[in-house]
């Protein structure tokens, strides 16, 4: 029991890590907007950020309820696998941060446990038709959809304010943004954080310590409320640079429009206990707020690397929870070599992003990668 009771805590205690890394990777899903276009400084943004993350956590439990029981027989869940897909969640998410794209960490936890579940306890144990219809479906439809309302959004506030002064539309847009950016944070947290939770709650079924179809404890909501709000407060500044100047060049109306319209989508979501991507919500909406407003740029290459890391997540965070499942399920060994394989990785991915550093006195520089041409068209 001892040893049990000792790996329960190394898995909460990888599940709030992952939590952290969930807050800093999506901080440009409700910020980046704001920060693009002045409505927010980008100090400001962050800390209103995740105190609302935190407020947000303490709305639903829904979405936790079928991550603890919707995607994989928590019968045969196994606390290393739990472990294992953490790992393979986590490294993605680091990954793909130094990299500065927004992928979307809702499926690498997915694929991470998925990966994880499938090699520790076979494929029996992984419930493809939950998956289908609660994870792939809304990946394909959510982005589409919040795109579609914020080109139609994007479009009304420009026909609305037509003849407005410039300025004064400016200003109250920028105003309007403060109140979007926050509407998204408090959904971001009503979202992101139950999955963190299911994970937990899954866990502690799985060591027996909760009984099955149970939801999450008080002190899992908070924990896990407070990890990511955390996270979210340090700032994902290389992604907030990648959606706020590399997708489009946002005008105060458009960063309005898309912080709306992804609220709406994913409020929405949160009711019904689908557990989408926010990710991919606000970067379909902030696609959408560029090809709404007429003469704006949508840099097409920057939204194909963007959608290839979204086809790489669920396969790659899998593969990767799979290796360590298969090391982990060797014994305390194995889960100890896991454990610093991870650590060491993770140090390495911090160390790269020092060499070219992005922090709240350049987030709002062009990315290097930006071909001239954008570089120089770019308000």
């Amino acid at each position: 029991m001892g040893t049990v009771s000792f790996l329960l805590v190394v898995v909460v205690l990888t599940a709030l890590a992952f939590d952290f890394t969930n807050g800093f990777h999506d901080t440009a899903n409700s910020m980046a907007t704001s920060i693009a276009t002045g409505a927010l400084r980008p100090r400001v943004a962050v800390a209103v950020a995740g105190a609302l993350n935190l407020a947000g956590a303490f709305l639903s439990t829904e979405v936790a309820k079928t991550i603890s029981g919707g995607i994989v027989n928590d019968a045969k869940v196994s606390l290393v696998m739990i472990f294992a897909g953490l790992v393979g969640a986590l490294l993605w998410n680091l990954l793909t941060w130094l990299a500065g794209l927004p992928s979307s960490s809702s499926h690498a936890l997915f694929g991470g446990l998925i990966g994880a579940v499938w090699v520790g306890a076979g494929a029996s144990a992984v419930q493809f038709a939950a998956i289908v219809e609660k994870i792939v479906i809304p990946a394909v439809l959510s982005p589409v959809v919040a795109g579609v309302v914020s080109v139609l959004a994007t479009y009304f506030a420009y026909v609305i304010t037509r003849r407005a002064d410039p300025d004064q539309a400016r200003r109250g847009f920028r105003g309007g943004q403060i109140g979007s950016a926050s509407l998204v944070a408090l959904a971001h947290g009503t979202n992101d954080a139950q999955k963190t939770m299911g994970v937990i709650t899954l866990a502690l079924i799985s060591a027996g310590a909760l009984p099955h179809d149970a939801g999450p404890p008080w002190w899992v909501v908070l924990s896990a409320g407070l990890a990511i709000a955390l996270g979210t407060y340090t700032g994902g500044w290389r992604i907030i640079r990648t959606m706020g100047k590399g997708l489009t060049d946002i005008e105060a109306p458009q960063g309005f429009a898309a912080e709306s319209s992804a609220t709406a989508v994913i409020l929405a979501s949160s009711h019904m206990g689908f557990p989408l991507s926010t990710t991919q919500v606000c970067t379909g909406s902030i696609l959408g707020a560029g090809l709404g407003r007429r003469l704006a740029e949508v840099r097409w290459g920057v939204a194909g690397r963007i959608a290839l890391s979204w086809l790489l997540t669920l396969p790659a965070a899998a593969a990767v929870g799979g290796a360590a499942a298969w090391i982990a399920g060797h014994g305390d060994l194995g889960v100890v070599l896991v454990a610093v394989a991870a650590v060491a990785a993770a140090f390495g991915f911090w160390a790269l992003s020092r060499r070219q550093p992005v922090n709240p006195d350049n987030v709002n520089e062009l990315p290097a990668e930006l071909p001239e041409h954008a570089r120089q068209t770019a308000v």
